[in-house]
This record gives structure tokens, C-alpha cells and sequence, in this order.
């Protein structure tokens, strides 16, 4: 009796244990590229899709190479924004890779385009800027190296599309100051330094009213050369 009685309690014991690890694991949050970029989402949507801030930018789509670069630029300062560079500061390149592939990997359908508060004029500039260049002020067409339909190269060119015009403008502008640099040679920031304040808010506004293309993912590397070289973009 004695012996029958010690292997129930030690049965019983088991599955309690058993019982109590599950609850446990059951509590416990997923372990997936998802969960862990959780810190991402309030600032740059549950996708990367973007929020209703018009300064933080959409990362969904956008060619992983480009976004590990930015990842990069905060984690060392090149890219100076406080949360940014304090979030990435310890985490070594491999994670930086994956949290890039994992947002470049989300697809979540372009925005509908704000109604611009510019005038017809100044979208009109910001459309022959944007497709045309100023070939007398060495100032490329966007669609040069984003290509024809704004959707960005792999492995390091980014679509212009499904962004806000306050968001482009302050990029475009950060260019212009230096305040945003990329690698040797610093392409943006050659094209940048040609623009005037009146250019700028004119592309800016022209780009946030593009409508999402049929296909809106970034063409191979090598469907179309560059004008220029540029560091983030590798031969």
C-alpha cells in the first residue's frame, strides 16, 4: 500500500510539474522577428506600414538592403534621432540583418495619397523635377535611380512612394544641411545640394500624391543604371 501510495504522489507530482511548465511556456511570448521589433511598431505601424505621424517613415517593402543601412547609420550616430540611436546601440549586424529582411518581407497595401495643400504650379515643378531633372542645374531626375515607377532598386535604393510630403521634406532638407549623410560617395547629398528651398517643397509635395503602382515591390539590382555612382547602391 505503502509503495502504491508514494507512486501516485509521485505521479501526481509530475504532472503538476508537467501542468505548471506548459502554463509557463504557454505565458510566455512567442519567439519571432515579430514579437521582438514590438518596440517598432508604435512609431512605424504593426507592418511597418507606417502611423498617422507624418515624420516617422514606412518601412514595409522597402529593399533590405536600404533599411539595413539606416540601421546602421542610428546604431553608430551617423543618423542622429535619440530613440533610434538608443534602441539599436548594443545590438549586433546579424540582428540589424534580420530585423531588415523582416520588414522588407512585410507588404501591407501603399496608403491612399493625401490631398496636396501646394498649388498646381508647384506640383507641376515638383513633377518635372521629379521625372525630367534640371539637366542646366546637374540636378537628376528622381525617377533616375528610384526608377520609373518610384518603387526603389535592391539592393539599397528605396521607393518614394507611400510617404508623406513633411516626411520627404524633411529628409530632402537634412540632405541639403548635411545633417543625413550616407556612404562615399553621398549621391543624395550631391542632388540635395542642388536644390533650392522652393524645389524641394515642390517634389516633396508632387511624390506624396503618387498612387500605388500595380506592383509596388523594388525592381532586381541592374534593371536600370544609375546616372552616378552612389556608396549605397554597390556596382
Amino acid at each position: 500500500m505503502f509503495a502504491r501510495d508514494t507512486a501516485l504522489a509521485i505521479a501526481i507530482a509530475t504532472l503538476a510539474a508537467i501542468d505548471g511548465t506548459a502554463a509557463q511556456t504557454a505565458n510566455q511570448p512567442p519567439d519571432t522577428m515579430a514579437a521582438r521589433v514590438e518596440a517598432c511598431t508604435p512609431c512605424h505601424g504593426n507592418k511597418g506600414e507606417g502611423t498617422s505621424d507624418v515624420y516617422f517613415p514606412r518601412l514595409a517593402g522597402k529593399p533590405a538592403g536600404y533599411l539595413y543601412n539606416q540601421l546602421l547609420a542610428f546604431r553608430s550616430g551617423r543618423r542622429k534621432y535619440p530613440p533610434m540611436n538608443y534602441l539599436l546601440e548594443f545590438l549586433p549586424d546579424p540582428y540589424l540583418e534580420a530585423m531588415a529582411e523582416y520588414f522588407a518581407s512585410e507588404h501591407p497595401p501603399l496608403p491612399q495619397p493625401a490631398p496636396s495643400e501646394v498649388s498646381k504650379e508647384v506640383l507641376a515643378q515638383g513633377e518635372l523635377l521629379a521625372t525630367s531633372g534640371d539637366a542646366g542645374r546637374n540636378i537628376p531626375a528622381c525617377v533616375s535611380c528610384h526608377g520609373p515607377g518610384l518603387t526603389g532598386m535592391q539592393p539599397g535604393i528605396p521607393g518614394l512612394l507611400g510617404l508623406r510630403a513633411a516626411y520627404v521634406s524633411a529628409q530632402l532638407g537634412a540632405w541639403r544641411y548635411g545633417t543625413r549623410t550616407a556612404k562615399s560617395p553621398d549621391c543624395m547629398q550631391l542632388v540635395a545640394g542642388h536644390l533650392t528651398e522652393a524645389d524641394v517643397t515642390a517634389v516633396a509635395a508632387w511624390l506624396a500624391t503618387r498612387p500605388a503602382p500595380t506592383n509596388p515591390a523594388p525592381v532586381p539590382k541592374g534593371t536600370y543604371a544609375l546616372p552616378f555612382g552612389c556608396g549605397s547602391q554597390p556596382n
